[in-house]
């Protein structure tokens, strides 16, 4: 694992609530447009890669879903996320603490069903580690399966909390992903943070070849 990445992670985490993160969103609006364009069944298996802070995770809850993972480099995160959910609806939902970078646990997943990815993939910038969260996509995500990727967008920011990152078109991602996975939707948006603050993201959803 990274340790200097993780120490980042866990320190942001610890010193701001989650409403107060750049990136928060009350209601995850784009994912869930682009999960009700996935075909699976609630008992299928959904990853949240960086899950963090995400309200993905209680959308998915509510309305049903029974296999769900979350995954995310911080610990802190993930603790805080726990607590936000209650101990009931934190008992459904397996939690995994991971590097996509350099996994441990997140490479034995199997047979995803959907794999949700909000704002991890830009801040890949090697392209080892870019090959590393690809080959975790193409081990886990079973055939058939979803994948949903949202990015900074061409014209979005180059940094995130004090870290560059690696900015996206729907072009670009589809030939990151390869012709194992075909692109079914995507759209520009743009995410307002907490202070108001626009932020251009490229939303995508994929699905690998039956």
């Amino acid at each position: 694992m990274n340790n200097a990445i993780k120490e980042h992670w866990d320190e942001i985490y610890e010193s701001l609530d989650a409403d107060e993160l750049t990136w928060y969103e009350e209601i995850p609006e784009p994912s869930i447009r682009l999960l009700s364009e996935c075909h699976i069944n609630k008992d299928e298996t959904v990853l949240d890669v960086g899950a963090g802070a995400s309200t993905f995770i209680d959308y998915l809850i509510d309305q049903g879903f029974s296999n769900i993972i979350a995954a995310d480099i911080s610990e802190i995160a993930l603790g805080r996320l726990k607590e936000r959910l209650g101990k009931e609806k934190a008992s459904l939902v397996k939690w995994i603490v991971d590097d996509i970078t350099e996994p441990v646990h997140i490479q034995n997943l199997r047979d995803i069903a959907l794999w949700h990815d909000r704002a991890v993939l830009h801040f890949l910038l090697q392209e080892n580690q870019r090959r590393t969260y690809l080959s975790m996509i193409k081990k886990s995500v079973k055939k058939g399966g979803y994948v949903i990727i949202a990015a900074f967008s061409l014209k979005g920011a180059k940094k995130c909390t004090g870290l560059e990152v690696r900015n996206y078109d729907h072009n670009m991602l589809g030939e990151f992903l390869g012709k194992e996975f075909v692109l079914l939707d995507y759209f520009d948006y743009i995410y307002h943070t907490p202070a108001g603050m626009p932020r251009p993201y490229v939303y995508t959803l994929f699905r690998r070849n039956p």
